[in-house]
């Protein structure tokens, strides 16, 4: 190398790092950040944006972590330290994660001590799950409580994931009531639509839905009581109060600020106005005047809104850093299973299995297998997904290489790496260049599943558009994915008659 190769090459190492860094700052929480997490669903947003608002108005540096998923999730997040709090109610607690029917906040606090976490900051309303149908078709059929579906099982209940698996959902209600119909599982944003359409007769909701009164539902009264009280309260690390003493001051003044009313209207300003969730928020603790001053946000101010720069670098580091170690790995495997044909079946019928697992079950069991939620386990399935085509695409352009052009290498008495290295990988690099580009823009759209972990990216909009059944939110996320796929296919283009010998393009 020459005393001028090496300057360049140290500059262009330490652009290559500096880049890196850039695109992973933002996935990362700085030391002394609050870290705030919310749910999957229209109210767990605006109650998380409340809370780190009202933290950041104290001058506390907060991150919120939106649309993370269900109880489960939170609750491994929040024992994990990946977050420091979040929004939740007292019947989830008590029957979903503790087993028990005692809601008080003393026995919750006995129950969670042992994990290092507390509950405390009840918000002043009650949100329990109940069950609904269209108004016309319940006053045809004469219902009026959960208890009258016993006579009517030829109906379709539609439910939410998480209500259909909860032992204080859908499996609780058949024992108590003996109920005999079979369920669907929909998104919940997805169901109002679906009831409205007739696809189904019963549906899960919240009793500060906004939409109960806009589609004209009846809620069938729980003549049972088998549904607990679903007090909103935070669930919090036992250090947080000592590690931001003064943000910690700031959430206790919400005690007993939002009543179910206001609840409904925060929601309904969300989900019927299409307001932004932290527009709702910053309206809510600024005042009910500050609450209804602005219209909604259209297609075009959703997709240049200002979080794009940040969604698009969480996206790209999604994308860049679990594609580079798929590279690293999968054409050695290619390489290897190219050369060993006792190697070549199992190896290829290894990555090819990876790639059958349904994205969300491989994210399901990723968590609790390493212990944490995020851009870890996110890198980690995004970069098993990209193993197939990588390996596959090595593996048949070295196999293809004509037989003749490896007699010829051997005639020239040239070493297998060097034959390798000068010949074959520069003969199969077109075939393998294609593996890395199929693999490049399978990620970009696989990762947008990783915002249902929390890991960021284009999906952080797609769930909230599910949230709130808005397709202009869903779009907003969907066509920057789009975009990008497509950058990503003309780079590799371009990286063709780079890479590529000009006698083989």
């Amino acid at each position: 190398m020459t005393a001028g190769a090496a300057p360049a090459a140290s500059a262009r190492r330490a652009w290559g790092c500096g880049l890196l860094v850039t695109l992973l700052l933002p996935l990362c929480a700085a030391a002394g950040d609050l870290v705030v997490g919310s749910k999957r669903f229209t109210e767990s947003y605006i109650l998380g944006e409340i809370v780190a608002q009202t933290a950041a108005a104290a001058g506390q540096p907060v991150q919120h972590r939106q649309g993370m998923g269900n109880t489960a999730i939170l609750f491994e997040a929040l024992k994990a330290g990946e977050i420091h709090l979040y929004p939740d109610y007292t019947g989830t607690i008590a029957r979903e994660l503790l087993k028990s029917d005692a809601t008080d906040l003393d026995a919750l606090n006995r129950g969670l001590r042992a994990a290092g976490l507390g509950v405390a900051v009840r918000f002043g309303f009650d949100n329990t799950y109940a069950l609904a149908m269209l108004e016309a078709q319940a006053r045809r059929l004469g219902m009026r409580t959960i208890g009258d579906l016993r006579s009517h099982p030829e109906l379709k209940p539609g439910l939410s994931h998480e209500f259909l698996q909860r032992d204080d959902g859908w499996p609780g209600l058949q024992r108590a009531y003996g109920l005999q119909q079979r369920a669907i599982g929909l998104d919940h944003g997805l169901a109002y639509e679906a009831l409205a359409a007739r696809q189904i007769d019963v549906m899960d909701i919240y009793a500060t839905d906004a939409k109960i009164a806009a589609y004209g539902l009846r809620v069938l009264d729980d003549d049972r009581h088998f549904f607990p009280e679903y007090a909103a309260v935070l669930v919090y690390r036992l250090d947080v109060p000592q590690r931001f003493p003064r943000a910690w001051a700031a959430l206790a003044s919400l005690e007993g600020r939002i009543d179910a009313r206001s609840m409904v209207a925060l929601n309904a300003q969300a989900e019927l106005e299409g307001k932004p969730f932290a527009e709702v928020a910053r309206g809510f603790l600024a005042g009910a005047e500050a609450a209804g001053s602005r219209t909604a946000t259209g297609f075009l101010g959703h997709l240049l809104g200002p979080d794009l720069p940040r969604l698009t670098a969480e996206h790209l580091t999604l994308v860049l850093v679990s594609l580079a170690a798929a590279v690293a790995i999968g054409v050695p495997l290619g390489i290897w299973a190219a050369y060993s044909p006792a190697a070549a079946q199992p190896i290829l019928a290894l990555v090819g299995t990876i790639q059958t697992v349904p994205s969300l079950a491989l994210l399901a069991f990723l968590i609790p297998l390493l212990g944490m939620i995020g851009v870890v386990p996110a890198l980690i399935a995004l970069f098993l997904y990209s193993l197939l085509p990588i390996v596959r695409n090595t593996h048949s352009g070295l196999r293809d290489i004509a037989p003749h052009l490896r007699e010829s290498a051997d005639a020239l008495g040239l070493p297998g790496g060097v034959r390798l290295r000068r010949i074959e990988l520069p003969l199969a690099s077109r075939a393998m260049l294609a593996g890395v580009k199929t693999a490049a823009i399978i990620s970009v759209g696989t990762a947008t599943i990783a915002a249902f972990i929390g890991a960021g990216g284009y999906g952080e909009r797609i769930v909230t558009g599910l949230a709130l059944n808005d397709h202009a939110v869903l779009l907003a996320g969907a066509v920057p994915a789009a975009a990008l796929a497509l950058l990503m296919h003309g780079v590799f283009e371009l990286l063709d008659r780079w890479v590529v010998p000009a006698p083989l393009r």
